[in-house]
């Protein structure tokens, strides 16, 4: 059986695609990328916002069209809207062959045993995951599920449950085995990174995570996304401050700048405490890239309140910036509220916003100019003699990326996942940089099959999205 495997949303759901497609292929199964190839298509569908959802279902569309074309043979639609919305999609979408929640999602290689369409004994595992996309060298690890925030705007506690952590034990096997098949970036997610062993009884928080993954592996750059800032403490601050392989950027979601809408939002942060924050983790760890969302026009929100928001963002000058405009979720407190903001309004708001941080990102930029740099490669034209990069405080698909125009006999020597030497020169479009070429960074010690006395069961590790962590 051929399957491809279409993923919307967010990086979470990409781990939960590598797990799928290392199930099936255990089982038999090979992997195609083109959708028209495939006899199965599975569409990972994304529930968080309206304009997700929108997305999830042209997506299953055009999978159950290619099946009406009679070259493939059955389409499944997996999780997070599937688990909110299960009842209305499989009466709305008859074509669809099977739908199955993030809850369900440990029934997906019984369901195709069941219907013939793969064997049910295992054949050749590949591995903890099953890389799919143009960038290996940057993989993403997911160390726990589920939220027990209770954010007014949020469904994802409905779509995900309540918060799990995974023993530290399994996040380390799954990390060193990624680094065995090649990652050089490791991007740490869950729901709230912060809020990762406060649910377990080992003791183990996310300092003692990030200390082991340094320890027991030799992945060059470990990153950290989606923290709520209650959980980023004095001791996590000082892990960063004093690991160079963990690079030195927080991706912390504000939300907003004005305590009543805040207060609405049901978040814990006040403006006062937002600022104190900011203001201790550039203390904490000097040089430090901060990311951060907020969410434009929540039920209620006046210009008064808005206009808290903007000169809060003017005053933070934080790194790099994401808006979104509310959208209310069903069941969750926020669509209890009357949507009163416009939509034009929304849009309003948004683009200033994007517009005060084009001017904040350039003059936060200013200071890496001249500056040597490490950064890793993620395109090469060996033709033009071009090499495209990212620096430590760029994360992947969302802060821009270094253009290095490079002498064209280097570039064979400069794989994808390779780290360079630069010299950054100017800002290009706002959120790009320029560099020029100094020298290829030493290599780290390739990945072993032990470490640290530890032995890798390489050839095979459970993958199920439903039961891995547990």
């Amino acid at each position: 059986m051929r399957f491809s495997v279409l993923t919307l949303g967010c990086d979470k759901n990409t781990v939960d695609s590598e797990r799928y497609r290392a199930d099936l292929v255990a089982h038999g199964a090979d992997s195609v990328e083109d959708p028209a190839e495939a006899d199965v298509i599975i569409v990972n569908t994304c529930g968080f916002i309206d304009a997700a959802k929108k997305e999830s279902l042209d997506t299953i569309l055009e999978a159950a069209r290619l099946k009406d074309d009679g070259g493939v043979q059955a389409v499944f639609a997996v999780g997070c809207m599937v688990e909110r919305h299960k009842a209305e999609l499989e009466e709305a979408l008859p074509e669809v062959d099977l739908f199955l929640g993030t809850s369900e999602s440990d029934r997906l290689v019984p369901e195709l045993v069941a219907r013939g369409l793969i064997g049910g004994s295992l054949v050749e595992h590949p591995g903890v995951r099953l890389f799919s996309g143009d960038q290996p060298a940057v993989r993403y690890l997911k160390v726990s599920e589920g939220c027990d925030h209770g954010c007014a705007f949020c469904a994802i506690p409905l779509m995900r449950g309540k918060h799990r952590s995974f023993a530290l034990d399994d996040v380390i096997r799954e990390a060193q085995l990624l680094e065995m098949q090649g990652a050089r970036e490791v991007n740490l997610v869950a729901q709230d990174l912060a809020h990762y062993g406060r649910d377990r009884r080992d003791g183990n928080a996310l300092p003692e995570l990030l200390e082991a993954l340094l320890r027991d592996t030799d992945i060059p750059w470990y990153r950290l996304l989606y923290l709520y800032s209650a959980g980023i403490t004095p001791r996590l601050l000082d892990v960063i401050a004093n690991n160079p392989r963990i690079v030195r950027y927080l991706d912390m979601p504000m939300q907003h700048g004005h305590d009543a809408v805040l207060a609405r939002m049901r978040r814990p942060e006040r403006a006062r405490t937002i600022r104190d924050k900011v203001a201790l983790y550039r203390q904490s760890v000097p040089d430090l890239a901060i990311r951060t969302t907020v969410i434009v026009g929540f039920p209620g929100e006046t210009d008064e309140e808005f206009e808290a928001l903007f000169e809060l963002l003017e005053e933070l000058r934080l790194d790099r910036l994401g808006v979104f405009t509310y959208s209310p979720q069903e069941g969750t407190r926020g669509a209890e509220l009357d949507d009163n903001v416009p939509e034009s309004l929304k849009r309003e708001r948004q683009e200033r916003l994007y517009e005060l941080q084009r001017g904040i990102t350039a003059s936060q930029y200013e200071r890496f100019l001249g500056r040597e740099t490490r950064v890793l490669v993620q395109r090469v034209d060996a033709v033009a003699g071009y090499v495209e990069a990212r620096a430590p405080w760029q994360a992947d698909d969302v802060d821009g990326v270094v253009h290095i125009e490079t002498a064209r006999e280097h570039v064979a020597d400069l794989p994808v996942g390779s780290f360079l030497d630069v010299t950054i020169d100017d800002v290009v479009d706002d959120y790009d940089f320029s560099a020029t070429f100094r020298a290829v960074a030493a290599r780290p010690q390739v990945a072993t099959a032990s470490r640290a006395g530890r032995v890798l069961p390489v050839t095979f590790l459970p993958t199920s999205v439903g039961s891995f962590g547990r």
